[in-house]
């Protein structure tokens, strides 16, 4: 995956944010859900169980998004 960010940059040219083109923001937030769901399945109940993957996904989508 190749990132071509933009920066905005604040009166002293200093960097203050980056803008990316929505493909590759989507691209990132797969993999950042992915990765979630990769951990929320490894972490354990208290029956011991792992979560499988559907209940890893209900789990992810009852958390509080920022």
């Amino acid at each position: 995956m190749e990132i071509k960010p933009n920066y905005i940059v604040d009166e002293q040219n200093h960097k203050i944010a980056v803008q990316l083109d929505i493909k590759t923001f989507k691209k990132i937030e797969e993999i950042f859900k992915n990765h979630a769901l990769y951990h929320l399945m490894q972490e354990e109940d208290t029956d011991d169980e792992v979560l499988d993957l559907e209940q890893a996904k209900e789990y992810y989508d009852t958390l509080e998004k920022q």
